[in-house]
């Protein structure tokens, strides 16, 4: 499999070039031209393409050929990036490719998650205080995840909680609402985030879902599989 790794210089994006890696994946990533030496562990075994991730004709080159493309939704600034960069993907990644997104749990589809008055009153302070020192957008991320939920192209949008580093625990579980009762240990090693992406490619049952995961070792997921957590 040939994939695209879009963000491939961040934490979340070099755990997903090695899982990729593991699994004899041929890879092509992208990153800002100034993250480039934060791949060199990787440089002479996949193909870096330099540049803003929302450069139409960057990623044009970038997802040719590609079964599947792996995309960080980061909204720096306050010029569109992240929907500028789903964009890009959407219209240029090969027709049936599997394209999946990362983004937090502040994403909703339909409406139906549950947030704590706690969560929702952070993620109002925080993107206010981000956007007015126009550093991030958070707006911006949902307008890349609206665009990606009315295409009919063969996306996943992997919604993250809280992150930790760590040594993997393993897969994480899902579920299609936050608050779901499963999910409220709101806790997930970053390097198991990337490996969702991952198996994310080859996972139809994912396609056109919006999963919210959270780590399988922690207490609310023990909790739901029947496990007793001393």
């Amino acid at each position: 499999m040939k994939i695209c790794i879009v963000g491939a210089s961040g934490k979340l994006g070099k755990y997903m070039v090695q899982h990729a890696l593991d699994r004899g994946y041929e890879v092509v990533g992208v990153c800002r031209e100034k993250s480039v030496p934060k791949l060199d562990a990787f440089k002479d075994r996949i193909t870096i393409l330099p540049g803003p991730t929302n450069d139409r004709e960057l990623i044009q080159k970038a997802v040719q050929g590609c079964d599947g493309v792996l995309t960080v939704l980061a909204p720096w600034g306050v010029h569109d990036y992240a929907s500028g960069t789903a964009q890009a993907v959407l219209d240029y990644a090969q027709p049936g490719a599997r394209l999946i997104f990362s983004c937090g749990w502040h994403i909703t589809r339909d409406g139906q998650d549950v947030y704590s008055t706690l969560f929702k009153v952070l993620v109002a302070i925080i993107g206010f205080i981000v956007r007015l020192v126009r550093l991030v957008d958070l707006n911006d991320q949902v307008e890349a995840c609206r665009r990606i939920f009315d295409s009919d192209t063969r996306w996943t949008v992997v919604r993250g909680s809280d992150l930790e580093e760590g040594p993997s625990q393993g897969l994480p579980v899902w579920s299609h609402h936050v608050g779901d009762p499963i999910l409220k240990s709101n806790l997930t090693r970053r390097i198991d985030f990337a490996l969702f992406m991952v198996e994310a490619l080859t996972n139809d049952d994912l396609i056109h879902e919006a999963p919210a995961i959270v780590g399988c070792k922690t207490a609310s997921a023990l909790e739901h599989a029947g496990v007793t957590v001393q």
